[in-house]
């Protein structure tokens, strides 16, 4: 797996690739993930790379795949998904591949032609059949209810030199009859009656059953509608309107023989078109099938070679254009399987040179890459969402696997509501390689990447719960009590022991609505519980008052173990790096500062909690007073926690005011030193190394007034050099703002753990609150409807435990302990300005079916 503490030691190699094995070994590095390719053509645009062509060929055979997926899944055909993912193609096969692929698509696209045209006649001829008879009823009313008048006026009446009745006379009536829309219907009967100004008569009347639109495939509801007008002006104005409204027009029969003909025909035409276009469908599915077994295969392989030329335009080519030359980050410990991939593409390849590599050294940074697995990648996720590491910098997420579970249980301690997560966890870790589990929705997906987390989470809250002694806001009484209520009564009535209050009589049970318990008293306190909060506190009426001041303490104790942590590990950062000076000049000075005043109040708070028992807890000084009293110095004697407590402040005070300096001035003071000091020292010693590292014969050949120059030229370079680079006033004022931030941000990060105090207090108050308007009322009910009252308050319970006290509050103090992680732990020693190590791998290809897969 690799070390977790940092990241792994990288190397700049370079790959020499010949041209005909370049594909196979890329082949065989993106199956094995361990490189990391550097753009070698940044200055050269994407269309004018040496494999462009080769990617569009790729882009065109996906977009074949993406036409072949999407005709399977209109067919209702499962996409097979192999377990394997199969290698890249060799360039052999890459051509008969994209003929087969174009084969098939040009096949494919002319039976879904030809299908969807006959389906579109068969729909028209359907709508036609429908139209002739309910246009059949029409004429039939129309006979049974003719009406007396006649049809032209009498030529008696009218003269015939009438210019309108010679017009009406000589018009002739015509029939335009179709389908509309049902929603267009009012719409169409106005447009023609206000264009046609009432020379026409409408008959519609709506279809019994939803027809599909030939056009768009929609299921609608449609109109039949028959339009008698006279003239031809009228008509063509009738048919624009019907083209306006997206009417489907069908020729109107003018006799009955005709329609009994039309139908016989159209009903004939009907099953013949069933029959072809069934055996259509039956071809299709055919097709599609055979095509639905390699798509899956074949889609892989077509996302491996695109990766492949995208990978191939990231090289450059050699003088003699025969030779790629690649420029690859490489983990140290990899480099051997990197030899092996290059071999193992030269070998399939058969070519006679194979390729090779060499590390070159290099001053860049490399990436940074920290092995995990699935445990570890939860926690691994949550300190690169900050920054991803630095190269070769501690990496906090070893400690996190600790640490964050554990922060959040103490904002979260309850028994009953930590077995509940452990328990859900637990199962999702049972059940990882589900297959539902690894393709649910978002939602569920954050959970389950995320299992490790939450069992650990659940874990460590079942812990802090038996310390708090919190179940479902109740304490469990374990190990008994180890207070004896016994041991307070007394049936004598002393005046001496009534007037303290030490003991109880019966006045004083029958009289008074607090009973208090005095440990001091002999027998009353036995002996601490052993493990957690003792229950009695349940009971008692200051059990808030005990609880708050506990967990502030607890908590101000381990955020200051925290932060001193984080400030220890950013020695190891200095060592590592080699800045001792970083050590004296910046993590003592720290240390001190925090030690000194954060460490002693920690000291404080411990030495209360051994030194004062019961008996003597009323001569206990307050710590707040005492920490207070550190920096006013007064005046009057006041008895501390124990002698020459003065004498040890002022001591720690003068440690702490003198680490400040130190800390602001002492990095900047000591490069300068270094910098106009020991420039001419180092120099000097590089020369020597450079000279002794030459031939004698190169030696013998310079002079020594040549030797004198152009070690004098170098010493004036090295300075211009070396005064551009180093700039006392920019990392002054770096040291100072750093400064600053860390002496305020001591204080602040202190109280900021006070969060931890907040939120356990705010959970068991509302887990408190919660049993105590659900639970303590359905079981208070009368025995006779207690049952049936108590199972839906149960439920309701349990609804509201899971959504407000797991979901929301969990949520809350998952969110919190992340702040106390990124801002008070890791700025204490993590840069995180690092670039992820992201390798050529075919294991980021998504095997998912989509257009937008690329290399992740």
């Amino acid at each position: 797996m690799g070390s977790l503490f940092r990241s792994e030691s990288m190397c700049l190699a370079q790959l020499f690739l010949q041209s005909g094995t370049a594909y196979e070994c890329l082949s065989a590095l993106g199956e094995k993930g361990l490189v990391q390719f550097r753009d070698l053509n940044q200055n050269v645009s994407s269309f004018q790379r040496k494999f462009v062509g080769e990617v569009k060929r790729c882009e065109e055979l996906e977009r074949i795949l993406v036409y072949l997926v999407q005709e399977i899944t209109r067919a209702d055909i499962p996409l097979p998904e192999g377990e394997a993912s199969p290698p890249a193609p060799p360039l052999k096969q890459v051509l008969e591949m994209q003929e087969q692929l174009q084969k098939l698509e040009v096949e494919l696209r002319e039976v879904t032609k030809n299908k969807e045209k006959l389906r579109k006649n068969l729909l028209e001829l359907i709508e036609y059949t429908h139209m002739l008879r309910v246009t059949k009823t029409f004429v039939k009313r129309n006979v049974e209810f003719e009406p007396t008048y006649e049809e032209f006026p009498s030529l008696e009446n009218d003269s015939l030199l009438d210019y309108s009745c010679m017009q009406r006379l000589g018009a002739k009536l015509g029939f335009v009859s179709g389908l509309i829309h049902q929603g267009k219907v009012e719409a169409f009967e106005k447009m023609l009656w206000r264009v046609c100004k009432g020379y026409t008569i409408v008959t519609c009347a709506e279809l019994d059953e939803a027809l599909e639109d030939p056009e768009t495939g929609e299921v609608i509801k449609w109109y039949v509608f028959l339009i008698s007008f006279w003239g031809e002006q009228i008509g063509h104005k009738v048919k624009k309107i019907c083209d306006c409204y997206h009417c489907h027009i069908y020729p109107y029969p003018n006799t009955a023989e005709e329609r009994k003909e039309i139908q016989e025909g159209l009903n004939t035409r009907i099953q013949d078109l069933y029959t072809v276009l069934h055996k259509t469908e039956d071809y299709l599915r055919q097709v599609l099938c055979k095509a639905a077994e390699s798509v899956y295969s074949r889609a892989i392989q077509v996302k491996k070679m695109k990766a492949i030329y995208h990978m191939l335009n990231m090289c450059s080519f050699d003088v003699t254009n025969k030779c790629l030359i690649a420029e690859v980050w490489c983990p140290e410990a990899d480099l051997p399987g990197l030899r092996q991939a290059l071999e193992e593409g030269s070998r399939e390849s058969g070519a006679t040179m194979p390729s090779f590599m060499n590390t070159i050294p290099t001053k860049e940074t490399p990436p940074t890459l920290i092995r995990t697995n699935k445990f570890t990648e939860g926690f691994q996720n949550i300190v690169d969402a900050y920054g991803v590491g630095s190269y070769r910098e501690v990496n906090p997420a070893l400690f996190t696997i600790t640490t964050f579970p554990f922060l959040f249980a103490v904002m979260f301690g309850d028994f009953g509501h930590g077995f509940v997560m452990f328990l859900f966890a637990l199962l999702l870790v049972l059940n990882e390689s589900h297959p539902r589990l690894q393709q649910s929705q978002e939602v569920l997906r954050m959970f389950f990447h995320g299992r490790y987390i939450l069992l650990l989470m659940g874990l460590f809250s079942v812990y802090t719960g038996l310390v708090y002694n919190d179940c479902f806001s109740k304490s469990v009484n374990l190990f008994g009590s180890g207070w004896n209520v016994s041991a307070m009564y007394s049936s004598g009535r002393t005046p001496g022991g009534h007037k303290k209050m030490e003991l109880w009589n019966d006045s004083v049970v029958r009289h008074s609505k607090i009973l208090q318990l005095n440990p001091s008293v002999p027998g009353v306190f036995r002996g601490p519980y052993p493990f957690g909060i003792d229950p009695i506190w349940n009971l008692a009426t200051n059990r808030l008052t005990f609880l708050n001041s506990f967990k502030m303490k607890m908590s101000v104790i381990l955020g200051i173990i925290h932060m001193t942590f984080g400030v220890i590990l950013g020695i190891f950062n200095h060592l590592h790096f080699r800045k001792k000076f970083n050590i004296l000049l910046v993590s003592v000075p720290e240390l001190l500062f925090m030690l000194c005043i954060f460490g002693y109040l920690l000291f404080m708070i411990v030495y209360k909690w051994l030194v004062y028992s019961a008996a003597t807890s009323r001569e206990a000084p307050s710590i707040l007073i005492e920490f207070i009293n550190m920096f006013l110095f007064p005046t009057g004697e006041a008895h501390g926690l124990y002698t020459g407590q003065t004498h040890v402040q002022r001591v720690l005070l003068v440690v702490t005011v003198l680490s400040v300096p130190v800390l602001f001035l002492g990095k900047p003071l000591f490069l300068l030193w270094l910098h106009n000091g020991r420039s001419c020292l180092g120099l000097n010693r590089s020369g020597y190394t450079l000279v002794r590292k030459d031939s004698e014969e190169e030696v013998s050949l310079l002079g020594n007034q040549d030797i004198e120059e152009g070690r004098n030229q170098a010493e004036d370079s090295c300075r211009e050099v070396m005064s551009e680079e180093f700039n006392f006033g920019e990392i002054l004022m770096t040291q100072v703002i750093h400064s600053i931030e860390y002496c305020l941000g001591c204080i602040s990060n202190t109280a900021s753990y006070l969060r931890l105090w907040a939120l356990s207090l705010a959970h068991a108050q509302l887990s408190d609150v919660l049993w105590a308007m659900l639970m303590r009322v359905g079981l208070r009910v009368d025995s006779t409807y207690g049952v049936l009252l108590l199972l839906p308050v149960m439920a309701l319970f349990a609804v509201l435990t899971i959504f407000i006290l797991l979901i929301m509050e969990g949520l809350s103090a998952f969110l919190h302990a992340i702040r106390l992680h990124w801002v008070e732990f890791q700025n204490k020693f993590y840069a995180g300005a690092g670039t992820k190590f992201i390798p050529f791998s075919f294991s980021l290809l998504s095997s998912k079916f989509s257009n937008d897969d690329d290399l992740a």
